[in-house]
């Protein structure tokens, strides 16, 4: 019987879960076991990850029992939901109040719950600098996490925050990378030049390890992770010397962006707008030197660039 203590990975298929279920099963050493948690474990990559020796178990974050019985025996667990599946804040909240209940029925010693702010802290609904959306937000998918850390605290489970930043992944799978216009590619956010920081999602589940090495003494805190803090202008900058093209950054107002009718744009325009309009806070609160402690093998823009170019969707 393996002494290590196991760690439950919900989304071990994606990409934050994903990174961590790597993490651990590389470091052979490192006293952690993983438990891949996804809804389907006969997908082809479930499959890859038992093959790489971890163990799959199936669970649905919309039933509270299965998860419980997904996380018995766990040392600790990492949580994360994905709003863009299917674009509802009370949706994400019951699948953490779910996460939260599993984890205390299940009597787990250190949870990570992968969350954001709530970013009516700082921008009221009352506040019309941008809009309120469905009614009770101002940027749901980050509200909607924020207000779910209570969820975890009320529980009495002992969490770890972690505050997550843009993925760099987006140019590839989100439809946010360059465009071609006019014989050059063209880059658009609706910062100015205040600066985002940004991460490879493969890193964040290293950080969540580094977390989790560290061990009782980040309970209870919450813990930003960034790769690199860049202005648009920089980010196209390492665009076009990446890619070897001229590329432009297109500063647009947050106004543009939710216009542009794309499923989440305001959404989106709404996000950008925080993150611009309180850039020292956010970037404060991400700190890319506290990341590449957790995680040495912390990656760079240029970096991802590097392993990531020929990937990224130019039309």
């Amino acid at each position: 019987m393996s002494e290590k203590k196991i760690i439950a990975v919900v989304g071990a298929t994606g990409a934050q879960g994903g990174g961590l279920v790597q993490a651990i099963l590389k470091d052979a050493h490192g006293g952690f076991a993983a438990r891949a948690i996804t809804r389907d474990a006969d997908s082809a990559k479930a499959k890859v990850l038992a093959e790489r020796g971890a163990h799959v178990a199936a669970a649905d974050l919309d039933d509270e029992a299965g998860l419980a019985k997904a996380l018995a025996g766990a040392h600790g667990a990492y949580f994360v939901t994905n709003f863009w599946e299917h674009f509802s804040p009370d949706k994400e909240q019951a699948q953490a109040r779910n996460l939260a209940a599993a984890a205390k029925h299940a009597g787990l010693k250190h949870v990570i719950w992968s969350t954001l702010e709530d970013t009516r802290r700082w921008v009221p609904l009352s506040d019309d600098r941008m809009p309120t959306l469905m009614g009770r937000f101002k940027v749901p998918h980050f509200d909607a996490k924020g207000e779910a850390d209570a969820y975890f605290r009320e529980a009495g489970v002992p969490t770890t925050f972690l505050l997550t930043s843009f993925y760099w992944d987006n140019l590839v799978q989100f439809g946010m990378g360059p465009k071609l216009e006019g014989g050059r590619l063209v880059f658009t956010l609706p910062m100015g030049e205040a600066k985002l920081p940004g991460i490879a999602a493969e890193d964040i589940g290293k950080c969540a390890y580094g977390i989790f090495r560290k061990g009782a003494e980040t309970i209870g805190k919450s813990i930003g992770i960034a790769g690199e803090h860049l202005t648009g202008s920089e980010m196209a900058a390492a665009l076009a010397k990446a890619l070897g093209r001229e590329t432009v950054y297109n500063a647009v107002t947050p106004e543009q962006y939710r216009s542009f009718g794309f499923p989440g744009a305001e959404d989106l325009g709404n996000m950008f707008q925080f993150k611009r309009d309180f850039e020292d806070y956010f970037c404060g609160a991400r700190s890319v030197e506290i990341s590449r402690a957790l995680n040495p093998e912390l990656q760079s823009f240029a970096d991802w660039l590097a392993k990531n170019r020929e990937r990224i969707p130019l039309a």
